[in-house]
């Protein structure tokens, strides 16, 4: 199953592009499933159908699907006061009852990305369009569950869990309790929930297509996404500018709007994959509306994301890692080696990668940003590196 995620600045028309992206799509021949985290039912608005809980037809290949995410974080809330119980008797604590239980800040993006992951399970679609948050929200939600895992992997070590039998005996020695064997439990089946989703986040299917209008908002909006997506690995698939003006009478008040449209299209088409969604004079709603916006189709052959490690042992004596970043800025990036991790800062956005096996062996011996691309220098460390004979 391919997996297209949409994402934009806040009030773009992400939402818009979404369900005109995923109706083309089913009017095409390709069993798609939209998928929204909207507390509202933007989607719903725009399709013509309402959306919630449950998946709900909306034509024939095409299904759209909302999730209760106040349902999700009740039901996670009940099975931790379940496994925690003996914890909260020892300290008295009352327990809450679902019914007076709200979803807290994020919990529509956690619902999200479970969604995301069941979909991904089920053979039922040939195509997922996911209709993100904002992008700033949407970039810390698609780190979030590599992120999540890697913090898991230092608190909650999965082989300390071969010392069950002699965790009394280590709480005894250390003066403090040691974790119980329930909280193994859960770390070990949130990472395999994790992983899943960062799987289809990961996939070679999965690509990212941009909103924006186009103005000086839009522009900065659309660098910053593109970058903070690059360094998560993500490919932009196309940028779909909205609202675009008609050209307008010589003498036409519109003529200053559509000159400064013009230019900021003109400079995205050096860098994206240009795609125009006219401004209808309304807010699209309904599938008639949908179709008039003209979407693009989904890319069948995504064109996969590579860090390639290029050898230039025999010429200069380095092994260079190659990372696209396009629209980085050279006074915003930072690089630090942390023992096999390459902690990567660029602008607002940071990752933590662990570096390639051959890397591993290496010492940095330097950075360059070359036309959108960061090429990290290494240089064999002679302690680790095998000697030729």
């Amino acid at each position: 199953m391919r997996t297209l995620l949409i994402t934009g600045p806040g009030g773009s028309g992400r939402t818009t592009v979404a369900a005109a992206t995923a109706l083309a799509a089913a009017r095409d021949g390709t069993s798609t499933l939209v998928l929204s985290a909207d507390r509202t039912d933007s989607l719903g608005a725009a399709l013509g159908v309402a959306t919630g809980a449950r998946p709900v037809p909306v034509e024939s290949g095409l299904t759209a699907w909302r999730p209760d995410a106040a349902a999700g974080f009740r039901d996670d809330l009940a099975a931790f006061q379940s496994r925690a119980s003996g914890v909260l008797d020892l300290l008295g604590a009352a327990r809450l009852d679902a019914e007076e239980v709200t979803p807290l800040p994020g919990a529509e993006e956690l619902a999200l990305l479970r969604a995301l992951r069941d979909a991904a399970l089920s053979e039922r679609f040939e195509l997922l369009v996911v209709d993100l948050p904002p992008a700033p929200q949407a970039l810390a939600l698609l780190a979030l569950p590599e992120e999540l895992r890697r913090y898991l992997r230092r608190l909650l070590p999965p082989e300390r869990q071969a010392a069950r039998a002699l965790r009394p005996v280590l709480g005894r020695l250390a003066g403090v309790p040691m974790p119980a064997e329930w909280l193994y439990e859960t770390a070990s089946r949130w990472d395999v929930e994790l992983a899943a989703v960062e799987a289809v986040v990961a996939d070679r299917g999965t690509a990212v297509r941009l909103v924006a209008e186009p103005g000086p908002a839009g522009a900065e909006a659309v660098r910053t996404t593109a970058l903070g997506l690059a360094l998560r690995g993500l490919r932009t698939e196309s940028l779909v500018a909205t609202r675009v003006l008609p050209e307008p009478a010589a003498d036409s008040w519109l003529a200053g709007p559509v000159a400064q449209q013009r230019k900021i299209l003109d400079e995205w088409q050096e860098s994206h994959t240009i795609h125009r969604a006219a401004h209808l004079g309304r807010d699209p709603r309904g599938p008639d509306d949908l179709a008039a916006l003209a979407v693009p189709g989904v890319n069948p052959e995504p064109t996969p994301v590579e860090w390639p490690v290029t050898d230039r042992l025999a010429e200069d004596g380095v092994l260079v890692w190659h990372l696209p970043l396009p629209g980085a800025i050279r006074d915003e990036l930072d690089l630090v080696r942390r023992g096999d991790e390459l902690v990567v800062t660029a602008g607002q956005f940071r990752r933590i990668v662990p570096l390639p096996s051959a890397l591993r062996r290496c010492t940095v011996d330097g950075a360059a940003l070359r036309e959108d691309e960061l090429r990290v220098r290494f240089v064999p460390d002679p302690r680790l590196w095998p000697r030729d004979r």
